[in-house]
């Protein structure tokens, strides 16, 4: 992991869209392409770019229109707007006709930020799961969050992805693929495995690397699909590890973690302790200080652990 090269995985999403060669592309944005990062398409292709000003239920029902008539339309906007306020829309207009759209959401989770509670979300993934026909990707660095974005654009289906404000370590090498339904796996400890997805993977290799120091040796699996899931990993490393935890920047309701508990429950029963936002809003801070005070942190993460294997 390269921890002195931080990149947003938001400025990633931009510049792969941008790379997009396929001409039935066409981003849609909400009066905030200078934050999701799709002003790098405007720029490159200002006939495929839709300003659809403040108005992102609008947004989505015009991404369902061009979807309608074989257009692959990528629709961008903060995630508390992309999957709350428009849920409605997702829900009627793009799952249950399950067309062609990918809704991409930013500066999703606490590390939002001073922006504070209203705009940090912590329920998007668990509305998005929940949808038929719904696919949930959630990428940690700069490198699977580009091959992703390149990943859903020859998908044929509704998509939603996760993306987050904060710059995050480089954790993977150019070139590496990242399939849909798969997922990634630093390290291969016994003691116990971490699941994690998005902007707290780079904190759990952290915590990883600490932990080894104290002779505890643990794996790190990065859910960056989240529906479709990893059933074989996530057996595999109930069978090989003693514990299991999981990791997200999210409500414990719904997201990650009852993501695998649900695969566990019906395949392998055995304990897995869920670390998140324990249902309730977030609060204004910097993100590093919220994740400390959530438990989301590497050092957090690391007390957890301990705590649990002694």
């Amino acid at each position: 992991m390269d921890n002195e090269k931080l990149i947003a995985t938001r400025e990633s999403f931009g510049r792969a869209l941008a790379e997009l060669e396929d001409e039935r592309v066409v981003v849609l944005d909400a009066d905030i392409d200078s934050s999701t990062k799709t002003e790098y398409f405007k720029e490159k292709y200002p006939n495929r770019f839709i300003q659809n000003g403040i108005a992102e239920a609008d947004m989505v029902g015009t991404a369902a229109g061009l979807a309608a008539c074989e257009k692959i339309p990528f629709a961008s906007t903060f995630s508390a707007f992309a999957t709350g306020r428009c849920y409605d829309q997702i829900r009627t207009s793009i799952a249950y006709p399950n067309l062609n759209v990918k809704i991409c959401g930013t500066h999703s989770g606490i590390t939002v930020g001073e922006d504070g509670a209203t705009h940090q979300m912590l329920e998007d993934i668990s509305l998005m799961r929940s949808l038929p026909n719904m696919t949930v990707i959630s990428p940690s660095d700069d490198i699977s969050t580009k091959a992703l974005v390149k990943e859903i654009a020859k998908y044929e289906g509704p998509v939603y992805m996760r993306l987050s404000r904060m710059n995050t370590p480089v954790i993977y090498k150019d070139g590496e693929d990242f399939e849909i339904g798969k997922s990634k796996q630093i390290g291969d400890g016994k003691d116990a495995t971490i699941f994690a997805t998005g902007d707290v993977v780079a904190e759990c290799i952290k915590a990883q690397e600490t932990l080894k120091n104290e002779n505890i040796n643990v794996r790190v699996i990065d859910m960056y699909s989240i529906k479709p899931i990893d059933e074989d990993v996530i057996l595999k490393c109930a069978n090989e590890t003693k514990m299991l935890f999981s990791v997200e920047d999210h409500n414990i309701i719904g997201g990650l973690g009852t993501a695998i508990a649900d695969v566990l429950c019906n395949k392998c029963p055995k304990k897995l302790l869920k670390l998140g936002i324990p249902d309730c809003f977030g609060r204004s801070g910097r993100p590093s200080d919220l994740m400390r005070y959530f438990g989301i942190a590497a050092t957090s993460i690391v007390e957890r652990v301990k705590e649990e294997i002694n």
